[in-house]
């Protein structure tokens, strides 16, 4: 697949959508990118939907609808469009790695286009976001897919229309598994009939808390 002239547009937008360079922001942008970085916040979804639910078939049927958002995200970019498309990554590109600020200890050998982490990150943010109905759980989650789109552009591993497409595949994977979500709900909620799916404030404060601190965390480790 020819990526010509969308790459003559995306190395245009890389060094808006990126930001300019420096060590705080170099440090930053690898802890940030770092799939570990977050496992915080998984286990603290874990808890919020184990402390909701208590049942373990409803905690069950929301791991598994979760695990669906990633095997159609990153199942699609990593197992069928990269390998298809070939599209090397700007830092692996010999003419456009000469064209950007290349930060020390970003290296992938996999291909670019089209960005699973963009699509596994707001794959997930849109699934919880409409299970969850809470707004600031959404802006949290939003926030965090997000910033891990920005690292990608910054540590030069996608170009914008990685991350764009990523996002819209990730919007209708997350969207696809809430519907799964939601036809099979209402049978598990006849056999839990005390079961209340609402999400208050107070119910998603400790993924909230966690996002927070990991932001904060990840900062005083690049300043340090």
């Amino acid at each position: 697949m020819d990526f010509t002239d969308i790459t003559h547009y995306d190395l245009m937008l890389m060094p808006a959508l990126g930001g300019r360079h420096c060590e705080f922001a170099d440090a930053l942008a690898l802890t940030l990118t770092s799939a570990l970085t977050w496992v915080p916040m998984y286990l603290a979804l874990l808890y919020v939907v184990a402390k909701k639910h208590k049942a373990a078939m409803p905690v069950l049927h929301i791991i598994l609808c979760a695990g669906l958002c990633i095997l159609l995200a990153d199942g699609m970019a990593d197992g069928i469009v990269k390998p298809l498309t070939g599209r090397l990554r700007p830092l692996n590109d010999p003419e456009v790695s000469l064209m950007i600020t290349l930060v020390a200890g970003a290296e992938d050998s996999n291909y670019s286009f089209f960005s699973a982490h963009a699509a596994n990150t707001f794959s997930l943010c849109v699934f919880f976001s409409l299970m969850m109905r809470n707004m600031w759980l959404t802006l949290s989650m939003t926030l965090w897919s997000i910033t891990n789109c920005w690292t990608r552009i910054y540590l030069g591993m996608h170009y914008p229309s990685d991350i764009f497409v990523g996002l819209i595949w990730g919007g209708i994977s997350g969207c696809t598994a809430y519907y799964v979500f939601r036809k099979i709900w209402h049978k598990i909620a006849v056999r839990c009939p005390k079961m209340n799916s609402e999400y208050t404030h107070k119910d998603v404060i400790p993924v909230i808390a966690i996002i927070i601190i990991t932001f904060i965390s990840a900062s005083i480790h690049a300043a340090i």
